[in-house]
Parts: structure tokens; C-alpha cells; sequence
């Protein structure tokens, strides 16, 4: 008997995780800002492509991660729900086939190869237009691909970092302008350093589930006492590098609106520092503040520029 297509629209969308596409969307749309400010260029086309070509990627990212880690997730399912972690559980409760997440997953990363092409032949918006999609669509496909599975070899994480710190503002800079300012390498260290620690946090609901699994991961190599320190000592670096950005450029409102994501920070890391991660409720607190703070961080210099 078949499923109502309302049962497989919604398992699609769950699937998808909407939410966290919101981690790659707002760099996108500084770096789109950036450019605008410092150079007064926009194309509409080509930051809707582009911003379609940033979704379609890290959808495929998220898709390939749901059939590649479907036994860990499976495990998690068992163990402890999260919001944050184990997958959505659309294929674990039978919602959609597994195969069809892998399938899903390539004709995204296809599109995404479509526009790519697009950009920089028809809209000509620089040479290095292709480069830089694929230095996001490699590490995002092959985050949980196998057979390079990044996610397993202990440095997975810091591509994550790069692909939505760094990357996704020059990108949107570059798409428009053919370059890429300077003040973008200082702005992108405090967001790729709070996305790294998303996701390092989110890895502990699953370290029972990963670990079960064999899932060599950041946090199952290193374990919750090393994380635990690597998540306090890159937090507060990253709001140490979000104060210091404004001595490169950026404007001075943005540390008054990063405030609020700054107490925030402190307040995970206290409770971090506590051990409250051991507590299952509170974890899943503290990995909602985690990316809060992350979008934070992204909104703060957003709206840095929009109000200069």
C-alpha cells in the first residue's frame, strides 16, 4: 500500500532539515551585503543562482550523511533523540527508502555542478567561480561518502569550518565583484570557528550511537573530557577573533550586536564546564544556544553593514 504523497512530502522536508541550511545561508548573504557596500555591485541572477547553488550543495551534504550514517543514527534513534543529531529519522521510521536519500544527494550536487557552470560562463563572474564550488561540494558530499568519508578521519570538522566560515562570504563576494576583500579572511574566523564548535557539540548526543557504530569522528577520537576542552578554548577564541575583527575593518556596531551571542557563549561554556552535557535535556538546550550563536555571530556583522 502506498504512502500518502502529505506522508512523503513531509518526509522529504524532514529529510531535507530546512533549519540548518540557515548556517550557510546568512555568510552567503554577507558576502552578498560585502559586496554591495564596498563595491556597489549586485546581480539578482546571480545571487539567486548562487544562493540556490549553496542549498542544493549542502542539501547534498545532508542527504548523503543520512544514507551513510544510517546505522549510527539508527542507534541514536534507539538511544536518545535529538533535534541536533542522529539524522531526521525520516528513512529510520520508513517514511522514505534509504536508496532514495543517495539518489537525492548526486542529482543536488549535479544541479549544483549546473549552476557552476552557468555563473562563470554565462554570467562571467570569474575564473575561480568553479574552484570555489568545489571546494564546497567536495568536502560536503564526502563528508559521510565513502569510500573518503571525512567525518572519520578525525579532521572532517575542520573542513566544515572552512565550507561555512570562510567560503560561502568570499564566494558571495566573488560571484559579484571577481575578488574577494581582505576583511573577509578576519569576519569569517569567529563563524567558522562557532560552526566547528556546532558540530562538535552535536556529536555529543551520537558519541554512544557513534561509538558503538565505529564512527572515527573528532569527538569519538579525541573523547567528551579533550572535546569538552576543544569546544571552551575555540569559543572563546572565536569571540576574542569577533572583538579583534573590528581593528581590520570591520565596523565598530557589530561587537554591540554580537553582545547578547557573546553571554550566550559564556553561558554554554559554563554549564559545558559543569558537565551538564551529561544531562540529555540540557544537552539539547546548549546545542540549540550552540547555533544560536553561530547565526549570531553571521547577523551580527550583517547588520554591522547594513546599518553603516
Amino acid at each position: 500500500m502506498s504512502k500518502p504523497w502529505k506522508q512523503i512530502l513531509g518526509g522529504w522536508l524532514t529529510l531535507s532539515r530546512p533549519p540548518f541550511h540557515t548556517v550557510g545561508i546568512l555568510p552567503f548573504i554577507l558576502g552578498t551585503v560585502l559586496a554591495w557596500k564596498f563595491t556597489a555591485s549586485f546581480n539578482p541572477s546571480v545571487f539567486i543562482l548562487g544562493i540556490s547553488a549553496v542549498i542544493l550543495i549542502m542539501l547534498s551534504s545532508y542527504l548523503a550523511g543520512e544514507y551513510f550514517d544510517f546505522r549510527e543514527d539508527e542507534i541514536s534513534h534507539h538511544l536518545y533523540r535529538s533535534h541536533f543529531a542522529g539524522g531526521s529519522g525520516a528513512i529510520q521510521q520508513g517514511i522514505l527508502p534509504r536508496r532514495a536519500a543517495l539518489r537525492a544527494s548526486i542529482v543536488s550536487i549535479f544541479l549544483a555542478a549546473c549552476i557552476g557552470l552557468i555563473l562563470q560562463f554565462y554570467f562571467q563572474t570569474g575564473k575561480f567561480t568553479l574552484l570555489l564550488g568545489f571546494l564546497g561540494a567536495f568536502p560536503g558530499f564526502f563528508y559521510s561518502t565513502k569510500p573518503i568519508r571525512l567525518v572519520d578521519r578525525g579532521f572532517g570538522e575542520i573542513f566544515i569550518a572552512f565550507c561555512y566560515g570562510w567560503l560561502p562570504v568570499a564566494s558571495a563576494y566573488y560571484i559579484q565583484t571577481a575578488a574577494i576583500h581582505p576583511v573577509i579572511n578576519w569576519l569569517a574566523v569567529p563563524i567558522g570557528l562557532t560552526i566547528f564548535n556546532v558540530i562538535l557539540l552535536n556529536e555529543f548526543p551520537d558519541y554512544e550511537a557513534d561509538k558503538t557504530a565505529g564512527k572515527r569522528n573528532l569527538l569519538n577520537r579525541a573523547g567528551k573530557i579533550t572535546g569538552l576542552v576543544i569546544y571552551v578554548i575555540l569559543s572563546l577564541l572565536a569571540s576574542l577573533a569577533m572583538f579583534a575583527s573590528v581593528s581590520f575593518g570591520v565596523p565598530l556596531v557589530a561587537v554591540y550586536f554580537y553582545l547578547p551571542f557573546f553571554i550566550i557563549s559564556l553561558f554554554i561554556i559554563l554549564m559545558m564546564l559543569r558537565h551538564k552535557y551529561e544531562q540529555r535535556k540540557f544537552l539539547e538546550i546548549l546545542c540549540g544556544l550552540n547555533i544560536a550563536v553561530n547565526l549570531g555571530t553571521s547577523l551580527s556583522y550583517l547588520m554591522a553593514y547594513i546599518v553603516k
